[in-house]
């Protein structure tokens, strides 16, 4: 029997500050995050983004004073893992802390005024990471600038900007930084590298781009002081009793071995890092929790001759600093132990995580793909362990490394009874050398999937003595390669022979399989024998050995690929010449982005909770496809604080929907289910936390049905949504007869995760009398109210639906966020009560559907003269389960399959795959970069094969002025030849590609690429009705004004620039206009936002609105008389202050299976330019430069358009590369939050990026407002640009590896794809067959 705790001593009192205030709990609740209690008490600015501390929206900086070193700490966390019961004794500032829109803390000015803000959900996170930094040094490095945003991610911006006000604070770099070593070298640099960085171009007090805007000074002596009481509050021992699990907070060694003799199911907690997503998402249950921050036997570092020593519950932060201290004090052979840890350290998770989480959490936590544990394996580190049958004075048991970790999850603790207390490190003996390896899909806070550390010790004449490896990711637990570690002993390094050997022995340690858990089994074969190599040469290299070396240069092998400060310039030259305004076309700064970065702007959870509010959580299906035989809510029912369960018997109305041309969806599943994640029910509740229990106690019971995933599986069975599109001109078969050369090839690209920082969120409010009003996260407020007035059984004009802003839409948030508002709108109207919902991450994922994936098939013919002649060709996108957008998305595909290229004679058609995955739907670009990436792939593949450069190739073959396009649409003001030229100039082109040849032919495992990718985008909806749109003016009696439209703002800036419309076209100031929302009861029939038309339409919508009051003003005006005096006067005149502006598209009205009359009003068009750098041997790659040029007519605003381009080529760049979506073959998701699924972070963008416009160009047939054009959607493809480039690196190297002529690689190019698409001899020899029937562990869906 366990021994009785005595709780005598412990409080039950948590007692901290908040933003200067000082708070005091009696009994707070176990599992109540930080995040969950701010936002409860009003304070919403810190956002909820994904749960798991991979987005850093909830970032809050937490403070605490060290009395032993008389320092305090100041530590940016995520709120959204850290308990509020550990913040007993620590001040706890939030961006509500920092300032206010009125008087902003000099982070919030920079950020908002540098246009560092688009969406803003997650600016305040980023603002406190920054203010973080400079809490603990006022004038960082631009360096240590950079490095601060690895825990933070922005989905809009492309984060120059962000990066640009940041730089503004810091003290110009004079060295690189990171490199292997973790930057361990001087100044934070790589410890090999000496050559003297160039310095900022970014001053301390001004903004670069607007030298008149004069930044607020940064005095770090104002800043809120740490609380003099808590420097005087001495821990004491807590316990907390909760609604599932209790808290206890130890202070001494001895009261954790009490408690665990006490409680021997105790759950040890060093940051929650990874408990805190184990409870959310794998809804696992502690009791109780034993928080060990505060006991300082565990928090010990000492260096001794033999090496480092620190406590289990140091940081990976301390320990970060502590080896960096070490390195200082030991020689430079014993430091290269620690320069391995450090290097992997540099890219563990990110700032926040790496701030919370300790080092024993890590190590006991026994992940598979952990990034220290095979360091502390090769390095032969060992692991102190007490019992709670042991006293604190007793002897630790001492198990090394190696032989710690037993199976998956397990080690040799004892679960019940053992605490581990310290880990040692030996230093680096003489002759011995390590280094350590992570690969990951993206470089920074990324999950690995292979790593490792190698250890070798030599004898005097490299006779190998000794080696240690630890890997990471080959296994179900860390794990050693002792068969190559068998072979090596007594070989010489250096012999080719033992490196061959070592390379079959490394084989043979890790036999996969295709179907091998966590995927990737050819790759992960492929870095296990690479790591090895890279090592094998890297000690050539650091001994000097005379080897035989046909690498090349031998440290572009050794070494990965480091990256420079960023940098830029943007030109809005082109787009303001011969601009007449005195507003529009003018630089002004998001009117809502000093809200933003303070905090104060609202979004759809952030609004108050209603009066009886209750929370709908969804009951989703489990299967792909099957029949629902029976559901039991019965246990949920049962739930404390659970009011109903409603499922389609419980529909008022219609229980049938559809997005656009079919109505094939239900909005609860009735009889069958489609995919996994289709809406079942929903669960209503008091809270949140309750509904979300009460969801997974429904149980359901199914008879499975067969299901297909991928488009291959759809079309052997002949699964298609009901309407083949297609558009045919000229005499396709007969142009193939006479063509000089015919090609084939195929091309296919993965899916895409909108990935709004925002989830989905709504809240519905039953007014009485049939009267709904809904608040929601949508892009369609007028496809909203329609669908949920439908399902309710009630008139629209019962149903009002109110937008105020979005945190990023997309597109995700056109058509799939209908479901949820009408689920919500069910419950609340039998509840007669509110009632919200807000998406986990998970569950958004899950459910909202992403980009279509896509396979192109495609047959080009040439004429002798390599001018295209024919395009044969048929496109397939995976639908998912319903038709939603996806037949619109294939009509836009199949308008851009040319790109913008003349070809005579075209036959495409488009065929909608109907698959068991969620509903695939509209993703910025809708189609449209799809259809190009397929349009640039036969171009570089046909160049490829008949020997001309890509470049000459696509130059012969654009399109000039007047000719018709393959839907017989004119071209007018076709500039896209002219701005081409000017990026290749601008760019220095010629010469850099010459650079890119003399780099490849002296580096056999380093390759650059260059790729000029041009572009065409038709603006305006597919559908013709939606091309319209409206506005409201209201003028008041003291002459302010109040706007309304039908967009919706969700971060790209349309509030501000229809403010300047307005402005420009009434002549008042900005500030005297204003916009509440978007709203169907202020404007009525409004198109979703989308198709880059929003600026287009309401624009003209609005100025439509101002020529009205203008003309009933006019006489007012032309006395000569101020604003206000015009406006009193009128008003005392009974002259109508209102108007309602309207505008519909002219001159379309395409005709499909005709082929006539005009499908797109303009095109936007423009041209990028991308240099990578890519690492062979693993796959990584990084993009040294990037130039976009684009034209977009005449500019409203032009430095939110140059923040829409970077946001948008950022978004097409991480589609192409890093974002991958993965499905189990039963149908669900794998990629299902930040942990797995990869958008670009902070250190992915181009290391210079530029962005200019197309000069000396007109716009004689653009009749949109002030001649400006849609610039949302049409920048991202060029962010393909970089796969481009990465496939010309590999070209280069496939040239070398015996693999002459072309090749295909799909998109994105994962550095899976990039690394075994190489040709050489390690990945061939790790490829594997399938058994018959056998399917991979997880799989793409094109």
């Amino acid at each position: 029997m366990s021994p009785a705790l005595d709780l005598s001593g412990f409080s039950t009192t948590l007692h901290f500050y908040l933003n200067g205030t000082e708070i005091i709990l009696n009994n707070p609740d176990p599992d109540t995050t930080l995040l969950q209690y701010v936002r409860s008490i009003g304070l919403t600015g810190s956002k909820l983004g994904c749960a798991e501390g991979g987005c850093g929206a909830c970032t809050v900086m937490v403070s605490s004073y060290d009395k032993a070193t008389q320092h305090i700490k100041h530590l940016n966390v995520n709120a959204c893992l850290t308990p509020l019961c550990s913040v007993d004794g620590k001040h706890v500032i939030t961006i509500e802390g920092l300032g206010d829109h009125k008087n902003p803390h000099p982070v919030q000015e920079r950020i908002a005024l540098c246009y560092g803000s688009q969406c803003g959900f997650c600016t305040p996170g980023i603002a406190m990471s920054l203010y973080a930094l400079l809490r603990n040094n006022s004038t960082p490095s631009e360096h240590e600038v950079e490095e601060s945003f690895d825990g933070n991610l922005c989905r809009c911006t492309g984060y120059r900007p962000i990066l640009d006000a940041a730089k503004s604070f810091a003290a110009p770099s004079v060295k690189k930084a990171g490199g292997c070593c973790g930057g361990a070298g001087p100044n934070g640099g790589c410890c090999k590298d000496d050559k003297p960085e160039l310095p900022s171009t970014i001053p301390q007090e001004s903004s670069v781009r607007f030298p008149s805007v004069l930044f607020k000074a940064y005095d770090p002596t104002q800043e809120l002081i740490f609380p003099p009481r808590l420097m005087k509050k001495s821990a004491e021992p807590l316990h907390f009793q909760g609604r599932k699990a209790q808290w206890f907070r130890p202070t001494t060694l001895a009261q954790v071995l009490q408690i665990k003799a006490a409680y021997p199911q105790a759950k040890f907690l060093g940051g929650n890092t990874e408990v805190g997503v184990e409870t959310k998402f794998k809804y696992m249950e502690y009791s109780p929790f034993v928080y060990l921050h505060d006991v300082s036997e565990l928090q010990g570092i000492s260096i001794t001759p033999e090496g480092i020593t620190i406590g289990a519950n140091v940081t990976v932060a301390n320990f970060q600093k502590a080896l960096k201290a070490a390195i200082e004090t030991v020689s430079e052979n014993e430091a290269h132990v620690l320069r391995a840890f450090l290097a992997n350290i540099k890219y563990f998770a990110g700032n926040q995580i790496r701030n919370a989480a300790s080092v024993a959490g890590n190590i006991a936590t026994a992940s598979p793909i952990s990034d220290l544990n095979p360091v502390f394996v090769a390095s032969n580190s060992t692991f102190s362990i007490l019992s709670s049958e042991q006293s604190v004075d007793s002897t630790a048991r001492v198990v090394p490394a190696k032989d710690f970790f037993v199976g998956y999850r397990k080690t040799a603790l004892n679960p019940a009874t053992d605490i581990l207390t310290e880990i040692h490190i030996p230093l680096t003996r003489p002759g011995e050398y390590i280094r350590s390896f992570k690969q990951a899909k993206r470089k920074d806070d990324d999950i690995a999937i292979v790593t490792a550390a190698i250890r070798v010790q030599l004898a005097a004449d490299n006779t190998i003595l000794e080696t240690g490896f630890g890997f990471g990711g080959m296994a179900a637990f860390t794990c050693q390669a002792k068969k190559t570690q068998a072979f090596l002993q007594g070989k010489i390094w250096g012999d080719k022979e033992a490196l061959d050997g070592a390379l079959e022995a490394l084989d043979q340690d890790f036999p996969m399989e295709i179907s091998t858990p966590g995927g990737q089994p050819e790759y992960r074969r492929t870095l296990a024998k690479s790591f090895f190599v890279r090592f094998w040469w890297d000690v050539i290299e650091q001994k000097n050995l005379n080897v035989q070396n046909e690498n090349g240069d031998l440290s572009l092998l050794t070494q990965e690929i480091h990256r420079d400060l960023s940098f830029g310039a943007q030109s809005d030259k082109g787009t303001i010449q011969n601009s007449t305004t005195e507003i529009v076309s003018k630089s002004v700064a998001h009117v809502a982005a000093m809200k933003q970065v303070t905090g104060e702007a609202i979004y759809t959870d952030d609004m108050p909770k209603l009066h009886n509010e209750l929370y709908g959580a969804m009951v989703l299906s489990s299967r792909a496809h099957a029949k629902i035989v029976s559901i039991d809510t019965s246990a949920a029912l049962a739930h404390p604080g659970v009011k109903a369960y409603y499922g389609h018997k419980d529909v008022p109305g219609n229980n049938v929907w559809g997005a656009a041309m079919f109505d094939d969806e239900e909005i609860f599943a009735s009889e069958e289910v489609h995919c996994v994640g289709q809406i079942i029910g929903v669960i209503v509740a008091d809270t949140q936390v309750i509904a979300q229990e009460a969801a997974r106690k429904v149980k359901i019971e199914y008879i499975d049905l067969p299901h297909v995933v991928t488009i291959d599986e759809a079309i052997a069975a002949d699964s298609y949504i009901p309407l083949v599109k297609s558009i045919v001109k000229g005499d396709v078969d007969a142009a193939f007869a006479n063509c000089a050369k015919v090609f084939e090839g195929q091309t296919r690209l993965g899916g895409q995760e909108q990935f709004y920082l925002e989830t989905q969120a709504v809240l519905v409010n039953y007014k009485g009398e049939s009267e709904f009003e809904i608040y929601a996260s949508t892009q369609n407020a007028n496809e909203t109210q329609a669908v949920v007035a439908s399902v309710l059984g009630v008139a629209a004009n019962k149903v009002s639906c109110k937008v105020k802003r979005l945190g990023g839409g997309f597109g995700g948030k056109e058509s799939r966020t209908i479901p949820l508002s009408c689920i919500m709108s069910i419950a609340s109207y039998h509840q007669k009560k509110p009632v919200r919902c807000m998406l986990d991450r998970n569950e958004d994922m899950a459910i909202s559907g992403q980009r279509n994936p896509f396979m192109g098939k495609w047959k080009v013919g040439l004429d002798e003269n390599n001018k295209l002649v024919a395009l044969d060709t048929e496109l397939y996108l995976n639908a998912g389960w319903s038709s939603d957008l996806s037949v619109a998305v294939m009509e836009r595909a199949l308008g851009h399959i040319d790109n913008v290229y003349f070809i005579p004679n075209v036959r495409a058609v488009g065929k909608c795959c109907r698959t068991n995955i969620h509903s695939n739907t509209a993703f910025r670009g809708f189609g449209g970069p799809q259809a190009n990436v397929i349009a640039e792939t036969y171009m570089t593949e046909i160049a490829e094969r008949i020997g001309m450069t890509q470049e000459e190739f696509r130059e012969i073959n654009f399109y000039k002025e007047g000719q018709l396009t393959h839907f017989n649409q004119e071209l007018k003001d076709w500039h896209l030849p002219k701005g081409y030229f000017q990026l290749k100039e601008k760019s220095n082109f010629d010469a850099r590609k010459a650079a890119v040849e003399e780099f490849n032919k002296r580096s056999k495992w380093r390759k650059r690429g260059m790729a000029l990718i041009p572009t065409k985008y038709g603006i305006s909806f597919t559908a013709l009705h939606l091309n319209q749109a409206g506005a409201m003016l209201h003028i008041y009696h003291d002459g302010s004004v109040l706007l309304s439209h039908g967009g919706v703002e969700m971060g790209q800036g349309l509030h501000t620039k229809m403010i300047q419309v307005c402005a420009e076209g009434l002549q008042i100031p900005m500030d005297m206009i204003h916009i509440v929302e978007t709203s169907t009861d202020k404007v009525a029939n409004a198109s979703p936002t989308a198709a880059s038309a929003s600026s287009d339409m309401n624009g003209m919508a609005v100025k439509n609105a101002c020529d009205q009051i203008n003309e009933r003003l006019e006489p007012y005006r032309a006395k000569g008389l101020a604003w206000k005096e015009i406006v009193h006067h009128a008003y005392f005149d009974r002259v109508n202050l209102s108007a309602n502006g309207f505008y519909k598209v002219p001159d379309l009205g395409y005709k499909w299976g005709e082929n006539k009359g005009q499908l797109f009003f303009y095109f936007t068009m423009g041209a990028a330019v991308s240099e990578v750098e890519v690492d062979l041997l693993t796959g990584s790659h990084t993009v040294i430069r990037s130039d976009v040029n684009m034209d977009l007519g005449r500019s409203i605003n032009p430095s939110i358009d140059i923040g829409q381009i970077e946001g948008a080529f950022i978004q097409g760049m991480g589609w192409s590369t890093t974002e991958e979506s993965l499905y189990f073959p039963n149908g669900r998701l794998f990629t299902q939050g930040p942990g797995n699924y990869k958008i670009p972070g902070f250190q992915c963008i181009p290391q210079e990026f530029n962005i200019s416009f197309f000069e000396d160009v007109t716009h004689e047939s653009v009749k949109t407002v002030y001649k400006s054009k849609g610039v949302g959607e049409p920048p991202l493809f060029l962010g393909s640009s970089v796969y481009f480039a990465i496939r010309n690196a590999l070209w280069y190297a496939r040239q070398e590896n015996g693999h002459p002529g072309s090749f295909s690689l799909s998109l994105p190019a994962t550095p899976e794809r990039i690394r075994m698409a190489v040709g050489d001899s390690i990945s061939e020899s790790s490829k594997l067959e399938a058994k018959q029937g056998e399917r991979p562990f997880v799989l793409s869906v094109f």
